[in-house]
């Protein structure tokens, strides 16, 4: 199975899930604020299947990587404009700052329903926010298993390719529910942030 994929971001998280795909033979289209011409090196060095694209050209991907800062999404969504049935994993935390300090304040919602809320009628998908950058870079397949990416999100079909494909990067994908629920389990302080699990096949 192969696809393509946008990221938009190409922080630490950006890169390495990039590179995965890349590995795994995905055309990939990498992202940033400050446009393509700024990551002609980077794209040749993640991949020869990497592309640097604008924004708006990753978000029209098959599947897009959301890995900026948590107070960078509104300008995002607002460069895209229509996010009607896009599926979008999220990978942000909801930080008060781009430099990541803080807890941004957004009331009782979790931070993968007020990414959502700025993408209307996309599927959103949390995943990968909850892992450091250094687990999400390594290589997944280990000795005693494989490194586990908790995901959640309301879409059963979308769900499943979203699981399909990261198992085609080496990890396991672990469902934990719905956007909500699952979502609050993997932000900020949720009880799996930054629990990092080996799964034994």
């Amino acid at each position: 199975m192969s696809t393509t994929i946008g990221v938009i971001g190409a922080g630490t998280v950006g890169r390495a899930l990039a590179a995965h795909a890349a590995k795994a033979g995905h055309h990939v289209l990498i992202s940033n604020s400050r446009g393509p011409e700024t990551l002609v090196d980077v794209a040749a060095t993640v991949g020869p299947t990497v592309e640097a694209v604008t924004v708006a050209k990753a978000a029209a991907a098959g599947l897009i990587v959301l890995a900026v800062p948590f107070v960078a999404v509104p300008d995002v969504a607002a460069a895209v404009g229509d996010w009607s049935g896009r599926t979008v994993v999220d990978a942000t935390n909801q930080f008060a700052t781009a430099a990541f300090e803080g807890r941004a304040d957004i009331g009782p919602l979790t931070g993968s329903e007020w990414v959502a809320r700025h993408l209307p009628g996309a599927h959103v998908i949390k995943a990968f926010n909850a892992m450091a950058g250094a687990y999400i870079a390594a290589e997944p397949r280990h000795a005693e298993g494989r490194q586990v990416v908790f995901y959640a999100g309301d879409d059963v079909a979308r769900n499943a390719d979203f699981a399909a494909l990261i198992e085609t990067f080496g990890f396991a994908a672990v469902y934990v529910g719905g956007l909500a629920d699952g979502g609050r389990l993997l932000q900020l302080d949720g009880y799996l942030s930054l629990l990092h699990v080996l799964k034994q096949d």
